[in-house]
């Protein structure tokens, strides 16, 4: 997912050829807004985490990018090119240390595992959404 700030600063294509450049494929994409109750319903597991209450509102601030991505090695790649949650410790060449703005803000959200892959996808895209 592309996040608020990120998009709002015009950075979705920037990240997008990212993605695809690291051979990364598309299988759905959705430009959209979660409402204040869907970003809770998302970041449902952060629940109990004293930053919750600030990161539902931020992700509800403004539009975002969701995808499903594939590629052999995906969730592995993928972390290693988004790079590391701070942009001040990512490394050069992700995506985090070219445009996130700071530790909370860091531009993109990618699952932690396959599970939450397919939970999040599902979240965002009915069947007939993905090609």
């Amino acid at each position: 997912m592309i996040k608020p700030e990120a998009v709002a600063a015009g950075n979705m294509g920037k990240i997008i050829d990212m993605i695809i450049g690291s051979g990364f494929r598309i299988v759905a994409l959705k430009y959209t807004r979660l409402s204040h109750g869907e970003a809770g319903t998302f970041y449902e597991v952060h629940k109990e985490r004293p930053f919750y209450g600030e990161l539902v509102d931020y992700m509800a601030s403004g539009p975002i990018v969701a995808a499903i991505l594939e590629k052999d090695n995906a969730m592995e790649d993928f972390r290693k090119l988004i790079g590391a949650t701070d942009p001040a410790q990512a490394a050069e060449g992700t995506i985090r240390k070219a445009f996130a703005e700071s530790k909370a803000k860091n531009a993109v959200h990618g699952s932690d595992s396959d599970e939450n892959a397919a939970i999040e996808s599902e979240y965002f895209f009915s069947g007939r959404e993905r090609f």
